[in-house]
């Protein structure tokens, strides 16, 4: 019991709950943007023109982030840079296509936001290839 109130932690139990945040976060948002490959040409056409970019780029854009930075967290490679075009969509997601909408509709893309921006300020940890590679 004095164990679980405590406020001390392992650098073992830090590293296992940054893979299990990457892993679980990468599967999740991944799964998102494996729809929107698969649909690509359906959902080019009626996908939200994001800064008059056009739906095609958006798309693109969109699936750049869910689907390769997902894999790149998954991994552990370039996490924090993986991380900003997950944060980027997350916040269109949340603010444009939610409208903000915190406790309502936005409330996954908020965990997800909260989850990405952990991981840009803390790094992938231990159990990663940027720690196999010394980054």
């Amino acid at each position: 019991m004095k164990k679980l109130l405590s406020t001390k932690y392992s650098t073992g139990a830090f590293n296992i709950a940054m893979l299990l945040l990457r892993i679980s976060t990468g599967v999740l948002m991944m799964n998102h943007g494996y729809g929107k490959l698969m649909h690509f040409s359906e959902y080019s056409t009626k996908f939200m023109n994001f800064m008059g970019l056009g739906s095609t780029i958006s798309l693109s854009l969109a699936l750049f982030a869910e689907f390769f930075c997902s894999m790149f967290l998954i991994l552990g490679l370039f996490t924090r840079f993986a991380a900003i075009p997950l944060i980027v969509t997350m916040c269109v997601v949340l603010f444009q296509v939610h409208k903000a909408d915190f406790f309502g509709d936005g409330e996954t893309p908020v965990l997800f936001l909260t989850a990405y921006i952990v991981l840009l300020l803390v790094g992938p940890g231990k159990v990663s290839v940027d720690s196999m590679i010394g980054k």
